[in-house]
């Protein structure tokens, strides 16, 4: 949070111990049109009795779970203490090697970031404004991650505000209470706008960069009441205070949630149109619960973090996927988007999942796992051999919900699963919960073992049986494209090259490969995949001529019945009471 500067003095009179933590960051940025930062590190070594301390960058960043070897953007670090210089070796790829002296009493590391991406995940700097992720900025001391950790910023001339959750303890100065903390607390340094309100009388504050046409008011209003039903959720709000930073760009990146913050990159043109806007609520209200979902209710192994490795969990279907479930929840509770319209929605997504090859190759759990090496890298092939925790974990996430609503007959929901964790995990034993404490919480709640469900689901690829799982709730399960005639190829171009293959399709069985360039298709020029089959039928028999590595080849492609899905959910005519009592536990009507 901003704060005026308060100079010494101030310091003093707010108690603040300059000499409380071990080590003392401070950052500056003399010229933010390089896009570099300047940080000195203080530290306090009158306690080592070794011969060196090592220094780390992180690998990664919580929340997003790639290594991204921040690192690489490290420069010049030198060390001293006074006066004397002291030798630095990097000794792997993330470390520094800072040699001792006896008797030293404090070192002073200086090093250089390059800071040039400007994402939820990274660290930006130009002459308009500062962002930084910790991660991506701060050297820190690995067996100090536990002790308090101090943080002073001097921002350029032309900046005139700092925007961050850490504690302020007078002027650009900070403190947190151990590492996890340091580097959870995102920082936005400049001339962004700044409203504060309160949420069930907790201050919040949204700094809000760039220039986007929005109502401020109408923007502060909606924001609060997406934070007051996403809270009623688990029915308490962990934290004293929270900062949205958002930044309003060409093309939004998304957000990343942190521990009393979240970082939104939307594009500055989105609140113009209703759906652009109700997109920005969504990407808000998913971040602000993961206030409760994965900072404080979450799996064993997030946290406390070892950000030098992968960090791996079979749960990041709950963790994200579930959160992006409640976020459309959340809309429909505030009723920003009607029961009619979650409806056309939530078959569009369930048949977006079902229709994604790897959907039958991948399970949730195995899609969790392998986020390090999948999620965020994903190739041409990717459609067919795996599968989004995101997608399938909200999916996942509604099904869930219907059967705990159905086997307790409308009394409890997916919302008292997460007061359960809340409970007993958070507040109780301050730590995380393994596989088989989740699914065991699944099993409280609803009164009758979820094993089966976690086994067929979670574990496994088994296709839930859709027209069951709605039929309690009086609604009917369809899919539109039955019975009707629509071609499928199997395949996706962009500017006459092919760019994805879906797995068993016709363009898979013929031959055609990703990066194919289609010169002609029965000897007429290519216009896209839509044009291509405006006129086609499921039998036709289409030649493709294309070019590959610099060589022309044909293809032989034999159009099918589309085997993707459209599914559809309607209500019955005359729902009984039953069902109606059900449907308006599920729909919070």
């Amino acid at each position: 949070m901003y704060l005026k500067k308060l100079g010494l003095l101030g310091l003093l009179l707010l108690g603040f111990n300059l000499s409380a933590a071990p080590i003392k960051h401070l950052i500056q940025m003399p010229n933010p049109q390089s896009h570099y930062f300047d940080v000195t590190s203080t530290l306090d070594v009158s306690q080592e009795k070794g011969r060196f301390i090592d220094l780390k960058m992180a690998t990664w960043t919580p929340g997003s779970y790639l290594i991204r070897e921040f690192a690489r953007n490290v420069e010049q670090v030198s060390a001293k203490s006074g006066n004397a210089n002291l030798a630095v070796s990097k000794i792997s790829k993330n470390t520094w090697r800072i040699s001792l002296q006896p008797g030293l009493k404090s070192v002073q590391v200086h090093y250089q970031v390059y800071a040039y991406e400007l994402s939820v995940r990274t660290s930006f700097l130009d002459d308009v404004h500062g962002y930084i992720n910790p991660a991506s900025v701060l050297l820190y001391v690995g067996k100090w991650a536990k002790q308090p950790q101090e943080l002073s910023i001097v921002p350029h001339k032309d900046f005139k505000k700092v925007s961050t959750a850490l504690k302020n303890v007078g002027g650009f100065n900070y403190i947190a209470k151990d590492l996890d903390e340091l580097i959870d607390s995102p920082i936005e340094i400049g001339n962004q706008q700044v409203w504060n309100f309160k949420v069930n009388n907790i201050p919040h504050q949204i700094a809000f960069f760039g220039q986007a046409k929005v109502d401020s008011l109408k923007f502060i209003a909606d924001v609060t009441n997406m934070a007051k039903t996403a809270q009623n959720v688990v029915g308490e709000h962990p934290c004293d205070h929270y900062v949205f930073i958002i930044h309003n760009i060409q093309r939004g990146t998304g957000g990343l949630e942190h521990l009393y913050s979240t970082t939104c990159s939307v594009s500055r043109s989105a609140y113009e149109t209703p759906s652009g806007y109700q997109g920005i609520m969504n990407l808000l209200a998913h971040e602000y619960f993961h206030l409760w979902n994965v900072k404080r209710i979450r799996p064993f192994a997030l946290g406390p973090f070892d950000y030098e490795n992968e960090n791996y969990t079979h749960n990041l279907w709950f963790s994200e996927g579930i959160t992006s479930y409640y976020a459309d929840v959340i809309n429909l509770r505030t009723k920003m988007v009607s029961p009619d319209a979650y409806l056309i929605e939530l078959g569009k997504e369930i048949s977006g999942v079902e229709n994604i090859p790897g959907n039958q190759i991948e399970s949730a759990a195995s899609s969790s796992w392998d986020a390090w090496i999948k999620y965020y890298r994903p190739n041409e092939n990717s459609r067919n051999s795996s599968v989004s925790y995101y997608d399938k974990g909200s999916v996942l996430g509604g099904i869930l919900n219907m059967w705990i609503i159905q086997k307790t007959n409308g009394v409890k929901c997916l919302d008292d699963v997460f007061q359960f964790l809340y409970k007993n995990f958070y507040l109780k034993q301050g730590s995380g919960f393994t596989d088989a404490e989740l699914e065991n919480a699944f099993s409280v709640v609803a009164g009758t073992s979820a094993a089966d469900f976690f086994k067929d689901y979670i574990y496994g690829v088994k296709t839930p049986d859709y027209a069951s799982i709605f039929k309690p709730f009086g609604y009917v399960w369809s899919d539109n494209n039955v019975g009707k005639s629509i071609p499928f190829a199997g395949f996706t171009s962009t500017a006459g090259k092919i760019t994805s293959i879906y797995k068993g399709g016709p363009a898979f069985h013929a031959g055609l490969n990703v990066g194919d360039e289609i010169v002609q298709v029965n000897q007429a020029d290519f216009a896209g995949v839509d044009k291509l089959l405006a006129d086609k039928k499921p039998g036709d028999v289409l030649k493709f001529q294309v070019k590959r590595d610099g060589l022309e080849r044909t293809f032989d492609l034999n159009i099918v019945q589309t085997p993707l899905k459209a599914f559809a959910i309607q209500s019955i005519e005359s729902p009984s009471a039953t069902q109606l009592a059900l449907r308006k536990k599920w729909l919070s009507l």
